[in-house]
């Protein structure tokens, strides 16, 4: 088992692909700790948290009841994000603020509360959430695109600083994925989707677990600082 005995923090954890990452990690041995806005039972999770990744104060304690009780944190997986599209000159203040505030300072917040454990630990991976609309933008998403882009700036940044702490940061770039957040999604646009992947299909959430726990494992020891696009080659 690639994960046995990791201590594993996954945001945003009780469905879609942070659920599918948390089943995951558990089956390659990891103790997972579950975090979601509406934690109840959540499969694999060895301890479920309710926390919003937006209060920092909420985050803390998290980190402090897992450092309390296990003595580490071995990898972070920040997976929590909120889609509010809208065009430019459509997009209210309160969406483009309740994007930026989960998917870049949720991602701030959460990071900051675990890496002070990693760097007295001297290991620890962080890893983080990116889209492909963090690569090549998307109409109608002004904020999450820059939210995504901004992952991207993080996962850089902290592997320059915390690379010689023994800490890699990496970032995943999803393609289109099949989860909840597509339930509103008419069958026709699901279609043109899928016409516009090369595999002619959406992403199940357990390819982008995959990805994850290899990110996670020691099997990607050499891996720092790059950003891993999971779109099944859409952008090709």
């Amino acid at each position: 088992m690639r994960l046995k005995d990791k201590i594993c923090i996954v945001t945003g954890a009780a469905q879609g692909i942070g659920a599918a990452t948390v089943a995951k990690f558990a089956a390659e041995g990891a103790k997972v700790i579950a975090c979601d806005r509406r934690a109840n039972e959540i499969p694999g999770a060895a301890q479920v948290f309710e926390v919003d990744v937006t209060d920092r104060a909420g985050i803390d304690a998290m980190v402090a009841a897992v450092l309390a009780r296990y003595g580490r944190i071995d990898v972070l997986v920040n997976n929590a994000g909120i889609t509010k599209d809208a065009r430019l000159v459509k997009m209210t203040l309160e969406q483009f603020d309740a994007v930026i505030d989960v998917n870049l300072r949720g991602v701030f917040h959460c990071s900051q509360a675990v890496a002070g454990a990693m760097i007295t630990q001297g290991k620890g991976v962080i890893l983080n959430a990116s889209s492909v609309v963090g690569l090549y933008g998307n109409f109608g998403q002004t904020n999450y695109a820059a939210t995504k882009f901004g992952v991207i700036g993080f996962t850089k940044t902290w592997s320059r600083e915390l690379g010689p702490k023994g800490i890699r940061v990496n970032a995943v770039a999803p393609g289109f994925v099949d989860t909840p957040i597509l339930s509103t999604v008419p069958e026709k646009v699901l279609q043109q989707m899928r016409e516009q992947v090369p595999l002619g299909r959406l992403a199940r959430p357990e390819e982008l677990a995959n990805v994850y726990a290899f990110l996670a494992s020691d099997e990607a020891s050499y891996i720092n600082g790059t950003v891993i696009e999971v779109s099944g080659g859409m952008t090709l």
